[in-house]
């Protein structure tokens, strides 16, 4: 039985972008943080004693786990998302995550407990992806489920400005904390602050979704007739070519995001010997293009198409994948700064009509399902494995070879994004 309110009155437009904002921003800070955990310090941390590389590439290794498991979230959450409703799912993907993230802040680490360390790691990452899994689809629905018909792609950027800001608080904060700590102390307990200051951000994300009502699409479904029983079971019946469309679209999002954050920043501090707080700088003094480009391709998908404009994306991820060897290695602070924010804007401008495309590729009764399963199988592909396979690829042949991954990815995404038939109007 749906527990939607036909009859409750509809949020404001303003509630309604903030609580899509929000609660990404919240869900993406948290990934954000393990993410750079991971290329700092998590691995010495929790993994025996040994070659560095082998640590790094371990806690590379936990850091796609929750890609794994973003899929089987997706599929849970979205299960109940079709079902019962976007709001109480929105809540509890929310709780999970940031509980996870909070948990991980507490851990003790290898010295401590020995092989107790990773496996409770990789138990709290899973929780991570499968709450993430959920997430990012219902924010996407809430706001383009929301918008008038001519305004789609520009209500949909707003759970895709909760990247760069996630990735602005993680970051910053690790940031600060380098700066006002030794490196030392970071090691020791430093590392610990931002995971445990997920608790206010949950709060406040709990704060903005709790006062929600259902989305008019999801209402609509309902009157149209009883919820499915199982909703993927009817997407992979008759829609799993869309869902693999979908899948294919996204994967140049993931690798090139994942490598010009995570492996970057793993790269930058250890083969090429930039301090902590140097390339941390430089990533946040880049963050700033990532939400532009989100902005300005939302804008012109409203104008165009969402479609047309992925496209265009995938067509300029292609040539800027060649400049990402010799720039990083050019040994200048400016031309590094002048990379890293002409991947962000690249990033942003394949982002952004995302939280358009993706639910427009389903009817509404699977629609949470669909885009959810679409956008994490991406990940699992294009993002989970990329910081251990890049890092990986530059041991055996350079740094160029990773600039060879990411135009891989953007002409897959191009091929898939081809037919038009993707789109359901």
């Amino acid at each position: 039985m749906s527990k939607v309110r036909l009859g409750a009155p509809a949020p404001s437009t303003r509630r309604v972008l903030l609580a899509s904002l929000v609660g990404t921003a919240v869900e993406f800070y948290d990934f954000y943080v393990y993410a750079t955990a991971a290329a700092l310090v998590l691995g010495p941390l929790f993994f025996p004693k040994g070659d560095a590389n082998a640590q790094l590439l371990s806690s590379y290794a936990t850091f796609a786990l929750a890609f794994i498991a973003r899929p089987v979230g997706g599929w849970v959450f979205g299960h109940f998302g079709d079902r019962i409703g976007r709001k109480s799912t929105l809540v509890a993907s929310l709780l999970l995550m940031g509980g996870s993230t909070v948990a991980i802040g507490l851990l003790p680490t290898y010295a401590m407990v020995g092989g107790w360390a990773p496996l409770l790691l990789c138990i709290l990452r899973f929780g991570q992806g499968f709450g993430l899994g959920g997430e990012w689809g219902g924010a996407a629905l809430l706001a383009v489920e929301n918008a008038p018909p001519s305004h789609k792609a520009r209500f949909g950027m707003f759970p895709q400005l909760g990247a760069p800001v996630g990735f602005l608080a993680a970051n910053g904060l690790f940031l600060l904390l380098t700066l006002v700590i030794t490196k030392e102390q970071f090691k020791d307990w430093g590392w610990r602050l931002p995971f445990m200051a997920s608790a206010v951000l949950v709060g406040v994300g709990l704060w903005v979704r709790l006062k929600l009502t259902e989305t008019p699409a999801f209402a609509e479904a309902m009157k149209a007739g009883p919820p499915l029983r199982a909703p993927l079971a009817e997407l992979l019946k008759h829609h799993w070519l869309r869902v693999l469309a979908g899948v294919f679209a996204t994967v140049s999002v993931f690798a090139v995001y994942y490598v010009i954050t995570a492996f970057a920043l793993g790269y930058g501090t250890g083969a090429l010997h930039y301090s902590y707080a140097a390339f941390l700088s430089v990533q946040l003094g880049a963050i700033g293009f990532f939400a532009i480009g989100v902005i300005l391709s939302a804008c012109w998908a409203d104008m165009l198409n969402a479609r047309k404009v992925l496209i265009a994306a995938c067509v300029i991820t292609v040539p800027m994948s060649f400049l990402l060897a010799p720039m990083m290695q050019s040994g200048s602070v400016l031309i590094l700064w002048a990379f890293l924010s002409i991947a962000m804007f690249v990033m942003g401008v394949t982002y952004g009509p995302l939280g358009a495309f993706l639910p427009s590729l389903f009817p509404a009764r699977v629609r949470y399902t669909g885009a959810s399963m679409a956008f994490n199988l991406a990940g699992v592909i294009g993002g989970g494995l990329t910081p251990f396979i890049a890092q990986s690829l530059v041991r055996s042949g350079g740094l160029r070879y990773v600039g060879y991954y990411i135009a891989a990815a953007g002409l897959i995404s191009l091929l898939a994004l081809m037919p038009i038939w993707t789109v359901e109007d």
